[in-house]
């Protein structure tokens, strides 16, 4: 059956143009490499001809290929031609439009910032603004939708979009023409200093732009007199492998592998560090998770072989599988598997996925039932998928990268009332709230988002407000759930205002205050003894 469905992918080349016709199919030996392909072109022209109702041929050919994709792997897919643009944008790293982060609320469009740099921005919209129509359609009630924004904000560089904005203060509605453009998609959340030695880049997915939001970090860091790095790769999917062996170059001595990939069909490619590197002698520890996959595991086990820093969190999702994009004739595309990716050390930590696709993702669920999440001893590796490091310290594969330090979830604060406010929006529509008239006074007492996060408190008051606020929106108060959570939920209000305020840098900063996995990387980085314990390279 799987062979069948395999074939299937090739009929959309070759069954609509076929020669064949019902009736006539010659004999062909078992041997012929065709005949497979050719049984499948047979069954789907008596499906055609035969069938007692007319069908949909492209959607039948297209749900075939979308099967026989399940089946060979969790990773190879299928991208219909309205799908596929979309689907590029997180890899290309940029998209067109009018560059504004934005969130619906009440049903009304409201700018949380304009993309510095970018065409809003230009034309002066603020954080705050409510944009009440687009080209003549009005942009409130019921009908908005992400879909409804991105449909009629998005659009090719260099046309444009007129926007009526509400803005507080002044009574009548502004207008805006604003000319489209092309519009970075960053990849890296925050950078900042934590001390006077310690730097913090977070990156959130792995795009053909990441190396370069990735060195203007470094140079930034540097200037601040970084000479040890946190690098949060926690809950980054992955994406272009590329541009996690560009940073592997950026943190290796020269000529050191940084991942090789082989397949049926491909070759051993080796990858390995040139002599340019920006950052090649400091301290370093990657904080990753069940999260993080992919390109993520790529620089993590290649900083874990050569010993090159301290891993730490939880073990990492297991995905070690390449894809190659493969167009089709009607503007659709399969992103097919065609090899594996293995560490310096030969690991490969692609975890196993016989038992399809389903069981594959529950693997994730599992490792909270049976306990791993919050104790990593509960995962026995067999010494079949041993491996060394450089410094000659033991690792396995077979299933992601097992972290140097182990940091359990902690699920002490995470409650269901803290998640329904999540699920609610309570605490973005508090926070927006809260702002209309606060905004320009917090900004004059706190000139940036350090001073921020140092003086502004979130008080009891305020926490009722936002206890009514969710009462109102249909999340009723318990006070047990609320009592573990409260710690955890005052710092994500203020970490929430000051991302409204400033930037990502902000809100990563604040919730370091209630982050393990931060926090330990930022001891082990401050005591070289205990960093030297755990990486070998830096007794070399």
């Amino acid at each position: 059956m799987r062979d069948v469905r395999i074939m299937i992918a090739v009929l959309l080349l070759s069954v609509l143009n076929t020669s064949w016709v019902v009736g006539q199919q010659r004999a062909i030996s078992k041997d012929d490499p065709n005949f497979q392909l050719n049984k499948l072109a047979h069954a789907m022209q008596l499906i055609k001809y035969m069938y007692v109702d007319t069908i949909n041929e492209a959607k039948l050919v297209e749900n075939a290929i979308v099967e026989t994709l399940k089946e060979l792997d969790p990773h190879s897919y299928y991208i219909s031609k309205e799908e596929l643009e979309e689907a590029n944008e997180p890899i290309m790293g940029s998209f067109e439009g009018i560059g504004i982060s934005f969130q619906l609320f009440h049903d009304t469009l409201y700018v949380i910032s304009p993309i510095p740099g970018g065409p809003s921005e230009k034309v002066g919209i603020l954080a705050g603004d409510k944009i009440l129509e687009i080209d003549g359609n009005k942009s409130y009630g019921d009908h908005m939708t992400n879909k409804f924004v991105f449909d009629h904000l998005k659009g090719p560089k260099g046309t444009k979009v007129k926007i009526k904005v509400f803005r507080k203060g002044v009574k009548e509605l502004i207008d805006f023409t604003i000319i489209r453009d092309k519009i970075p998609v960053n990849s890296v959340d925050a950078t900042y200093m934590i001390d006077d030695e310690i730097g913090y880049i977070r990156i959130s997915r792995f795009s053909l732009t990441t190396f370069e939001e990735y060195q203007k970090s470094i140079a930034s860091l540097k200037k601040q007199g970084m000479k040890k790095l946190i690098l949060d790769l926690r809950q980054n999917s992955g994406g272009v492998m590329q541009a996690a062996i560009e940073i592997c170059d950026d943190l290796l001595n020269t000529n050191k592998l940084i991942v090789y990939t082989k397949g049926r069909q491909s070759p051993r490619r080796d990858y390995k560090s040139t002599p340019i590197g920006n950052f090649e002698k400091g301290s370093v520890a990657v904080l990753i998770d069940e999260g993080s996959a992919s390109a993520s595991e790529i620089v993590a086990g290649a900083v874990q072989d050569w010993d090159r820093g301290v891993i730490i969190g939880r073990r990492s999702f297991g995905k070690g599988l390449v894809q190659n994009p493969f167009p089709l004739p009607d503007g659709s595309a399969v992103r097919l598997t065609v090899a594996r990716y293995y560490t310096p050390s030969g690991r490969s930590i692609q975890r196993p996925y016989s038992k399809g696709i389903e069981e594959y993702y529950k693997e994730l669920y599992d490792r909270y039932t049976n306990g791993e999440i919050m104790n990593g001893k509960k995962l026995n590796f067999p010494d079949s998928l041993k491996y060394t490091t450089a410094g000659m310290r033991t690792v396995y594969g077979g299933g992601g990268i097992m972290p140097d330090i182990y940091i359990p979830m902690d699920t002490t604060d995470l409650t269901k009332y803290n998640a329904d406010l999540i699920r609610k929006r309570v605490f973005n529509d508090f926070v927006i709230n809260y702002l209309q008239d606060r905004r320009k006074t917090i900004l004059k007492e706190h000139p940036d988002f350090r001073s921020f996060a140092k003086g502004f408190n979130i008080s009891e008051e305020l926490m009722k407000k936002f206890i009514a606020l969710g009462e109102e929106q249909g999340v009723k108060f318990v006070e047990k759930d609320y009592n573990r959570s409260k710690i955890r939920m005052m710092h994500s209000l203020k970490a929430l205002i000051g991302r409204n305020l400033w930037d990502m840098d902000a809100y990563f900063y604040i919730m370091s205050d209630i982050d393990d996995e931060f926090k330990k990387a930022v001891e082990i980085l401050k005591r070289p003894e205990m960093f030297q314990s755990l990486s070998y390279y830096q007794k070399k």
